[in-house]
């Protein structure tokens, strides 16, 4: 049985919430990146996406000096480092999402899991799962 440690990406860029938006869509940009977790004081605060960034802040008007807590999502779900591949997509597809952040017990950041990778994790049944919960029209 696979964990969410075995299939998860560790190397998580990170922007802070009094950051700009010009500094996010940045690093989004550099990093072939759709989305950053928003990280204050050693701690997840939130999760902006390049959605966030176009429907909250372009869609608006918003200046690129605006700070990136001004369009993150602040009501962030999450998984834990040791939890089952299986259990963490009919997770993810019941919240409707492509990508968590990956906590350990302390809840510090250490990954992100995605889409992507629950497909390549060897589990057909998990990616089936997470697939048809995630393609559903809006």
């Amino acid at each position: 049985m696979k964990t969410i440690r075995d299939v998860m990406t560790g190397d998580v860029k990170i922007v802070g919430p009094s950051q700009t938006i010009r500094d996010a869509a940045r690093l989004m940009a550099s990093a072939d990146i759709g989305s950053l977790p928003v990280g204050e004081n050693d701690r997840l605060v939130g999760m902006v996406t390049d959605r966030d960034l176009a429907l909250r802040a372009v869609a608006h008007g918003l200046d690129h000096d605006t700070p990136v807590r001004d369009v993150m999502t602040t009501a962030v779900k999450y998984c834990h480092d040791h939890e089952d591949v299986e259990q963490v997509a009919r997770n993810m597809a019941e919240l409707g999402v492509r990508r968590l952040p990956v906590v350990d017990r302390d809840k510090r950041l250490v990954g992100i899991v995605a889409l992507s990778n629950i497909a390549q994790s060897g589990d057909s049944k998990a990616a089936d799962s997470l697939l048809e919960g995630v393609a559903q029209p809006h």
